[in-house]
Parts: C-alpha cells; structure tokens; sequence
C-alpha cells in the first residue's frame, strides 16, 4: 500500500493518555515571571536531550516558526497550558533542535539583558526589570506600540483583514484565523508570577472582564481603521454610550448633545444622567452658534454627537466644532457608526474619540451585540477602569464574529454605499415619496459638509412616504426582501418605521417634535443585488 507524502511530510500530531506535567529544573538566569525555567530552555530540551519525563504534544515542523517570543511566554495565560514542550520532530533521538528552533533561540538570547536584584513578597529574587525577550515586534499586547501597516497594505480594505493578526497575534497558534479563548480567568504558575503581573513587570488579563487575547485581535482592527492608539469593546453599542458618558462627564458637569440621536442616548442623557447632578444642553447638529453659546455659559466637558445622526443623517462638522470645544477644554466624541470607519475618520478630522455599535456595519452580519470606542489611550484607560467596574464584557465568541464580519467590511460597504446612492436617487424622483434624506443627495442640508469629511455615505436611506401611517405601513408590509426590524448594517436589508419601531409609545404630537412623522420609512440597504432591491421597491409603491 502507498504511503501519504503528506504523512510523511507532516506527521501528526501525537497525545498521550497519560500525561505529566512535571518539569525539569533548567539552570537559567530567568526573566519576569519564568526564572528560574526559561521558554526557550524547555523548548531545548523537548527537541534535544528530552530531559522532559513526558511529552504531551508533538508539533508539525512550522509549528515554531509561527510562536513570537512573547507569545510563547503567555502562553500558559491562553488557555494552553497543557501544553508542557513541543517536539517538532518524530525522532526522539534528535541531538539538535530544528534551524527553525535555533533562529527563535538565538533572538531570544540575543535580546537577554542583566537581571536586576528587586524584591517580592516572598522574598529575594533575580527578576529584571523589563522582559528581555520583548522587542516589541511580534506582539499585541497592552503596552507595545502600534503597528505600521502602511509599509505593505495600502488601503482600509486590507487593513480590515490583516490588522491585528497578520503581524502576530498573543496566541500560539499556526491557524490562518484567530481562536476564540474561552476563558473566565487567567492563572499564574506560581506567586512571583502574580506579583511581577501586579508591580506591572509581566503582562496578563487576569480575569475574564478584564480583557481576552480574541477580544484584542478585534480591537486592534478597529484601531488601526481608526487610526486610533487604544480601542475597548464592550457588550453593545449603549453599555459603551453610557459609561463613557458616566465615565468622562463629572458629577455636577455639563455636555452638548445634538436633537436626532438614537431614542435611547437620549433617554439616558435626559432621565438618568441628571441623577449625577449632569445637565445637558441639546443644539441641532448645525447649530454651530448654539454650541458657542452653550461652550461659553457651561463648563462643558464633552460634545457627544452623532454624525450622520439617527435617522436622519444630519452631519456635524467635525473638523470645526472639535476646535471650537478643544479652545474651550471640552472633549469631543462622535458616534461614527452610520458612517463607519471606512467612510469617514473622526479622530483625523480632530474628533478625541470615535464610538461605533459594533452590532452594524463593523461585524455586519446581524448576529453580534457590541460596541467600541477608540482614541488616546490616555482617555480609552478612563473609560476602562469605569468599564472594569461596571462589567458589560463582551463574549470572545462574539469578538470572533466581529473579526470575521471585518474582513469582509470594505466590500459590504463598498456595496451598500452604491445601492443606497442609487436608490435615493431613485426614491427622490418617485411620485409617491416627498421627501429624502441622505448625505449623499444634493438636497441633503449637509451635502457639501459631507463631501468634504466622508469618503462614502452610507447604507441608510431614510424617506417619507406619501401618505399616512397606515399607507406607510402597508408599502412596508409589501417589500417582500427587506426584514421589518430594528436595526442596520447588516448583510440583509433592514425597514422599519421609526413612528411605530422606536417611537411607538409616545403619541403623534410627542413623535413629531422628534421630527418622527407617522410616514417615515428608514430602510438599511444590504448587500442583495442592486436590481432585485430596486425591483422590489418599485413594485411595493405600486401597492400603494
């Protein structure tokens, strides 16, 4: 019989039913949290004089050459610390590791320094002040710097993809994509590991609330669209309005809001920030002397706005009202996420933070709740200590949808900014609409303004139709693609009446102060092909 050239090429993987997790005793100078057994000094050993009483895994031979330094540290915090050596080879009569095991050896000692005498609570001990084998390179976590991209991907679409992963990720792996870590806690091998993590000398999580290694592959993706340093994700989009705002307004302080917003930042802004002593004062996105008033007889400490605005994509101008608020000492945080970070870059128009429901256009698949902010890390750490208190974590599983929503997002939205410029165009000439709203449409009371700071307008088409509520309804009830539901951004197209989904328990003369009329349709155009959606448009307003 013939045998595989793949099995012979690449054996498989091997698992003991009876492993031991002992280690032997590696005489090692020691880094931060591993003296006096080195990574690289048990990875020696596994390969050359298998000094390990028992292997527990064997490894394909690229196995080594995908493990950064870092990532081969923590990697007993990821969930992975069964794995006590790796062997990329069957012949356990090896004398010497792999050229792949030597490479990564010899960075490591190359990059060694002197440890350094501190104490810790159990007493004396060799520990350096700084990780040795960090170089800063291959790894992401909290404290190395921000990747450059640029050398080699050149637009937001491949950013979107490789961000965050292309370059190293803090989990040891050789997959294409990245794990999910399952985990509630991270542990520590022994106590001196603990107290380097706690006198800031070794880095981890800790705790489940605290962070998680598939959580920060989706941050990092959105920080580099964002052009952000930090990026926190939370549970949804409202867990990150409310405690930034919490987290960012004092008690006793004053913010600037804008009037078309999502009801329910309005209704925390209104009936529960007010419990803090927080006031606010509400202007309309262009009510560019309004916000002067209200910068002059306040001391206002953030300017919180939509742009484009729910659901009537009013633009603010960002670049102008950042100045304005900056001389005056006020933060500015726009919630970008009708526009998305591929249409428009509020922290580079002057914006100190940017906020996005993840739930939409970010992950796109209607089947993920979470929310992001991004921006200094100065300002993401206030709202994360706040964030660490309150809870609101999001699930790694639903950090792993949002990475696989992003590498598609440059398409979807390429797409639905197409049909939806398309068919406002189309709505905007129909004889049973009256009216259109839409950045990209040169009626739109923004148009110019968002020529100038958007690169694409959106999937959002919202419109009035001729006729009342019920002559609303029943074109709605005719659409036979879109799903009536409460949300956009997704794959699927989305309509809803704002009067009857959002608005519903107020009477018409409340919703009208809103500006929600009983005719209003907002409808989220997907990624369906552009005919089909235009066919069934058409076609429902013949019904009416």
């Amino acid at each position: 019989m013939a045998v595989s050239s793949f099995a012979r090429a690449f054996p498989s993987f091997e698992c003991r039913s009876d492993p031991d997790f002992s280690l032997p005793e590696i005489p090692s100078a020691g880094y931060a949290g591993f003296s006096p057994r080195s990574k690289s000094a048990v990875l020696r050993a596994g390969a050359g004089a298998h000094g390990l009483s028992s292997l527990i895994l064997k490894f394909p031979p690229n196995f080594v050459r995908q493990l950064s330094v870092k990532s081969r540290r923590n990697c007993s915090n990821i969930g992975v610390a069964q794995v006590v050596a790796a062997s990329w080879s069957n012949n356990q009569g090896a004398s010497a590791p792999a050229p792949a095991a030597k490479a990564v050896d010899a960075a490591s000692a190359a990059a060694s320094a002197a440890p350094v005498e501190v104490e810790t609570g159990a007493g004396n001990g060799v520990l350096p002040a700084k990780d040795p084998c960090y170089n800063g390179e291959n790894v992401q976590i909290e404290d190395s710097p921000k990747f450059k991209y640029a050398s080699f991907l050149n637009s937001d679409g491949s950013v979107a993809i490789h961000a965050g992963e292309r370059l190293g990720r803090a989990i040891v792996t050789d997959a294409i994509t990245t794990p999910v870590v399952n985990t509630s806690a991270y542990f520590f091998k022994k106590t001196a590991d603990l107290i380097d993590f706690k006198e800031k000398r070794r880095a981890s999580f800790e705790y489940g609330r605290y962070g998680n290694y598939t959580t920060l592959v989706a941050e990092e993706k959105i920080s580099a669209l964002e052009g952000a340093e930090s990026t926190l994700l939370m549970a949804s989009g409202m867990c990150v309005s409310t405690v930034l705002l919490m987290a960012l307004v004092p008690a006793g302080g004053h913010l600037v809001t804008t009037t078309d917003c999502y009801r329910k930042t309005r209704i925390f802004i209104e009936n529960f920030l007010p419990k803090m002593g927080i006031t606010a004062t509400v202007i309309d996105p262009a009510d560019i002397g309004g916000l002067e008033s209200a910068l002059e007889k306040n001391n206002v400490s953030l300017f919180f706005t939509e742009s484009p605005t729910n659901p009537f994509l009013r633009c603010v101008d960002i670049e102008r009202v950042s100045k304005l608020c900056h001389d005056k000492g006020a933060l500015v945080c726009v919630d970008g996420t009708f526009a998305t970070p591929l249409n428009q870059k509020a922290l580079a128009l002057g914006a100190d933070l940017v906020v996005h429901s993840a739930t939409k256009y970010i992950a796109g698949h209607n089947d993920v709740l979470a929310g992001s902010i991004s921006g200094p890390e100065n300002l993401v750490s206030v709202v994360r200590n706040l964030h660490h208190v309150l809870g609101g974590a999001l699930n790694p599983n639903a950090a792993y949808l949002i990475i696989r929503g992003m590498k598609t997002l440059h398409l979807r939205v390429q797409q639905q900014n197409s049909t939806a410029q398309r068919m406002a165009e189309i709505l905007e000439a129909h004889s049973k609409i009256r009216r259109v709203y839409y950045p990209g449409l040169a009626s739109h009371p923004e148009h110019q303004l968002a020529k100038k700071q958007m690169t694409g307008f959106g999937g959002v088409v919202s419109f009035e139709v001729d006729g009342d509520l019920h002559k609303t309804a029943k074109f709605v009830d005719s659409l036979k693609i879109p799903y009536i539901a409460p949300s956009f951004g997704g794959c699927e197209s989305i309509v809803d009446q704002p009067a009857i989904m959002s608005y519903w328990d107020l009477p018409e003369s409340e919703r009208a102060k809103y500006g929600i009329l009983d005719n209003l349709v907002r409808f989220s155009f997907g990624v369906e092909d552009f005919e089909d959606l235009k066919f069934d448009i058409l076609q429902a307003l013949e019904l009416i």
